[in-house]
């Protein structure tokens, strides 16, 4: 349960506007990258020329540029139809594509304080962009006649969806209200995606605020040498001598709290984590979550709508609230069953330290080592030597070469979005050109926080012909200690196919237009959870887990270790999941919100009522749960677990042939998953793929629920 792909400034953009933009004469006058054809590798971006002062002037000419193109539309003579009208309107806002893909990539990836200054200043102007597009009565008119006599017009089913979906979008946004309702629209679509922006920006300020230094050596007690080394480095790169610093980056604090037997320590690290964004500062996000869960509200009422869930869930495969709660509640009673046997083992551990305390949220990840220590003789650490971070990315290489024939080659001389960026060339079975893949692994203060996997160019047609894309993987690992490879955590390799299924559905994706690239959110995850189901397989271990030191490949002692603790821990895992997803869904089933809402008391409200235990926060809780209140995943967080009920019946669907490659499911799964985009109906395209409609049993299997 992963990650997150787009920027949300990014996904609301690139509804709106089409294709690269074609070269113009204007770089060699302006010096701006963005108004000429890219002269590089495989057309990707000229990363090392653009500057932060290229931004603004490219997207203002991009918006001018389609604000032209749609009046062209709107004034042409003709009788609307499916060219002159939906597929102008499609393939509109070429430079505004070209501009905002770069921008928002780069904002995530490496971000600093003139770059958000910059999203601060974009954020009304492309609201406004967007509405003066979705809320063009003249543009609607045409798009609408062309619905209405689609009967008439022959349409394939790709072209069918796509005027579908275009008409649909122009209604969800406003085309048929009132003048006067429509400038409320307007003001709230300005302040919802201002709101979503200043919150990402508090989380991530938050978050690298906080430092944990220790300068007394008997402090680091428990923790590997590696840990040790990295935070050595990170301290002296602070400027700080003869001392460690700890951060809340995954790959600092996780392990900090797994391992540190200064259990005061651990309680401080924890605290930092769970109140980022509830500090009463200027980067505290409480006030941010009212107001947006407010105006959400206020513009899906307006659309009418009884509340903001309805409105987003009406587009997903789950359709409305109720089939969520279903979903959620099904797995909470035998998930909670499971977390309290866990902490009855994480009791038992500090019973045999002679302790008596009662565990708390800063001991859970501790004892929870010590008790699967005890139960699987497995520690973490004794499997991070096997999973040195090349030799697992060569892994998902042989995996997908394995089902799909593609192969993956290492590109020099090319721009890197990052200078810690690496890059590959990806070549389908018959050696053709695939696409790009970037990735790029370790944490620093100008990327935000978690794995996420994105584009800098996405596929489409031009003059007939596949344009590849340029996909991006970016993550925050554990970094290499000096002298040493970076060697990944069972997590972190989990981690890195999963974000690799999202590629593999970005490269393999084959659309001739932008308005159905995309998938129902509930629908995503399914690309990318189903790949981490090959990454532990005996058969893949094999291949790619080989000692850093050694290259011995990882003996079958470990590798039954790992099998046999492998849903150990599936209490702690599924209710903090759980937990978030109830609480993204009760903020946005709310009909009213009351001036005097308290978002500290409601989330602890929404919790407590569902018997979550006191160690176990949410997995996000409100004032950083960025995929909800940063737009990704509004009233949309369930969607990991909607879509572990089809990975875990797809995977299952492979093993039933007696081959975790059966190169024929592979090759349905390609074809009726990974490459229609959004063309089909999502649960149509899993039919095709299956056979059937997905169970729920074989996730209660994986979990350890059942």
């Amino acid at each position: 349960m992963k990650k997150v792909m787009y920027a949300a400034g990014l996904a609301v953009l690139l509804s709106a506007c089409g294709g690269p933009a074609s070269g113009t004469a204007e770089e060699s006058e302006t010096g701006n990258p963005f108004l000429s054809e890219y002269k590089t590798p495989f057309g990707v971006p000229p990363f090392e020329r653009i500057q932060l002062e290229h931004y603004m002037p490219a997207f203002q000419q991009g918006m001018q540029e389609e604000a032209k193109e749609i009046e062209t539309i709107v004034n042409n003579p003709a009788e609307p139809d499916f060219q002159n009208t939906i597929v102008a309107l499609d393939q509109s806002g070429a430079l505004l594509r070209k501009v905002s893909i770069v921008f928002y990539g780069q904002n995530s990836a490496n971000t600093g304080d003139e770059m958000q200054a910059i999203s601060r200043e974009l954020s009304p102007l492309l609201s406004k962009h967007q509405d003066d597009i979705r809320l063009n009565q003249g543009l609607f008119e045409r798009v609408k006649s062309v619905y209405q006599n689609r009967a008439a017009m022959n349409l394939d089913k790709e072209q069918a969806k796509l005027l579908e979906e275009t008409y649909k979008s122009f209604v969800r946004g406003g085309a048929n209200l009132s003048e006067d309702d429509q400038a409320k629209l307007r003001r709230l679509n300005s302040d919802i995606t201002m709101l979503q922006l200043t919150f990402g920006q508090n989380m991530l300020k938050e978050t690298n605020d906080f430092q944990l230094v220790i300068d007394n050596e008997e402090d680091l007690s428990g923790l590997s040498e590696s840990l040790i080394a990295a935070a050595a480095e990170k301290a002296k790169d602070a400027g700080l001598v003869n001392k460690w610093l700890f951060t809340l980056h995954n790959p600092s604090i996780m392990p900090f709290l797994q391992y540190a037997d200064n259990r005061e320590l651990r309680e401080k690290i924890f605290k930092g984590y769970i109140n980022r964004g509830n500090n009463d500062n200027d980067a505290d996000n409480k006030e941010v979550v009212k107001e947006l869960v407010t105006k959400r509200l206020e513009k899906a009422q307006l659309l009418g709508y009884k509340d903001y869930a309805s409105f987003v869930l009406e587009e997903r495969m789950a359709k409305n609230a109720k089939n969520v709660y279903n979903l959620l509640d099904e797995l909470w009673t035998p998930a909670l069953v499971k977390t309290k046997e866990e902490l009855a083992d994480i009791q038992a551990e500090i019973k045999k330290e002679g302790k008596n305390f009662t565990a708390e949220g800063w001991d859970w990840r501790y004892y929870f080592e010590k008790a699967k220590k005890a139960k699987f003789d497995l520690d973490e650490n004794e499997v991070r030597p096997y999973l040195k971070l090349e030799n697992v990315y060569e892994g998902m290489f042989y995996v997908a070469m394995k089902l799909y024939g593609i192969t993956f080659t290492p590109i020099h001389n090319i721009p890197l979005p990052h200078p810690d960026a690496v890059a590959f060339e990806c070549k389908d079975k018959d050696g053709t050109h695939l696409g790009v893949l970037y990735m790029d692994f370790f944490p620093r203060a100008s990327k935000r926080g978690g794995a996420w996997c994105g584009q800098y160019r996405a596929q489409t047609y031009e003059n007939g012909k596949r344009l590849a894309p340029i996909v991006t993987i970016v993550c925050n690992f554990t970094p290499p200690a000096p002298g040493q490879p970076a060697l990944l955590s069972a997590d972190e390799a989990e981690t890195m196919f999963h974000e690799f299924g999202h590629a593999l559905h970005n490269l393999f994706r084959d659309v001739h237009y932008y308005g159905i690239s995309g998938v129902p959110r509930d629908f995503v995850e399914l690309p990318s959870q189903v790949m981490e189901h090959w990454v532990f397989e005996p058969e893949v271990l094999k291949v790619f887990a080989k000692h850093y030191a050694t290259g011995e490949i990882i003996p079958d002692e470990l590798i039954e270790k790992l099998d046999k603790s492998g849903k150990y821990g599936q209490g702690f895992v599924t209710t903090e999941y759980l937990a978030a997803s109830f609480l993204d869904m009760d903020y946005h089933v709310l009909k009213k919100i009351p001036a005097n809402f308290n978002v500290m008391d409601f989330e602890a409200q929404t919790l407590s009522k569902r018997g979550l235990p006191k160690q176990i926060p949410s997995r996000y809780r409100s004032t950083y749960f960025n995929h909800t209140m940063g737009g990704g995943y509004t009233a949309g967080y369930y969607s990991y677990i909607w879509s572990e009920v089809l990975d875990s019946d797809a995977f299952e669907a492979f093993e039933e042939t007696g081959d975790i490659f059966n190169k024929e499911m592979a090759d349905k799964f390609r074809t009726y998953v990974l490459a229609p985009g959004g063309i089909d109906d999502a649960m149509d395209m899993y039919v095709n793929f299956r056979g059937k409609e997905p169970d729920t049993e074989p996730l209660l299997k994986n979990r350890g629920l059942k």
